[in-house]
């Protein structure tokens, strides 16, 4: 039976995903702020330190996946918050637990990011630089100093950056023997999409983000994608990033791919 580590698995995709994944045959260990496995906040450097830590002791140092579901949404406040969760919640549990899936049976790893990771290019990214260095507070800095603005680029930055550090770690974990991909969802029926409604702010902006599909996705047809990434059908899948996003990335950037 694999032992999979998953992050955000208390509700929306994160628990679609638990679900996906025991009917697999996973044994997984379930992390989020509550109703967890392992209770612990990723938003600070303390929190994720202490969820590895935990981690590690629960896996006696061995794991066989790594799903890394949890993030916050644009009408978090402050938004310097969401780039902690989004980005640093992710870099420091892949770094921190690669040693644990080296030692696993067939390992991988799957990132959640978005469809708003390629609506926002690596050089044109306000966060890139500070997110490259691992300087939490500047980054947290520039979106909190945004205005109006700081909720969308926390979350766009965010999401663009953490796919960008995954792919920049692709030769490493390869040569690590850990496969590492991202899923990139476009709008899927979750408390964190709700919550963005009751935001007079982005409910609008929500509400035109209409895929070519015409609906959004549930958080099973996301878990379904995660699934298969961390199983063996994909063996030869790394590195990349897989769109669930009902065409919308299609439909915004035809020519770029």
């Amino acid at each position: 039976m694999p032992t999979t580590l998953l992050t955000g698995s208390a509700s929306g995709i994160g628990a679609a995903t638990k679900a996906a994944l025991e009917a697999q045959g996973h044994r997984v260990i379930g992390v989020d702020l509550r109703n967890a496995d392992i209770c612990g906040d990723l938003s600070t450097a303390a929190g994720r330190q202490a969820v590895v830590q935990a981690a590690l002791e629960q896996t006696q140092g061995r794991l066989d996946g790594l799903v890394l579901c949890a993030g916050l949404g644009a009408q978090v406040q402050p938004a310097s918050k969401a780039v902690s969760v989004n980005y640093f919640g992710v870099v420091d549990l892949l770094d921190g637990l690669l040693p644990a899936l080296q030692k696993g049976q067939q390992p991988a790893a799957v990132v959640v990011s978005s469809v708003a990771s390629a609506q926002l290019a690596w050089d044109k990214n306000p966060l890139a630089a500070a997110l490259a260095a691992g300087d939490e507070a500047q980054a947290g800095a520039i979106v909190d100093g945004a205005g109006e603005r700081g909720g969308n680029l926390a979350y766009a930055g965010s999401k663009n950056a953490v796919t960008v550090a995954v792919r920049q770690r692709a030769k490493a974990w390869g040569q690590a023997g850990v496969r590492l991909n991202t899923v990139a969802p476009g709008a899927v029926e979750t408390p964190l999409l709700q919550a963005g409604l009751q935001d007079a702010r982005f409910a609008e902006a929500i509400k035109n983000f209409v895929a070519p599909l015409g609906r959004r996705a549930e958080p099973a047809e996301i878990a379904a994608t995660v699934a298969f990434l961390m199983g063996p059908q994909a063996s030869f899948v790394h590195g990349t990033q897989l769109f669930v996003d009902g065409g919308m990335d299609a439909m915004v950037r035809p020519t770029q791919f």
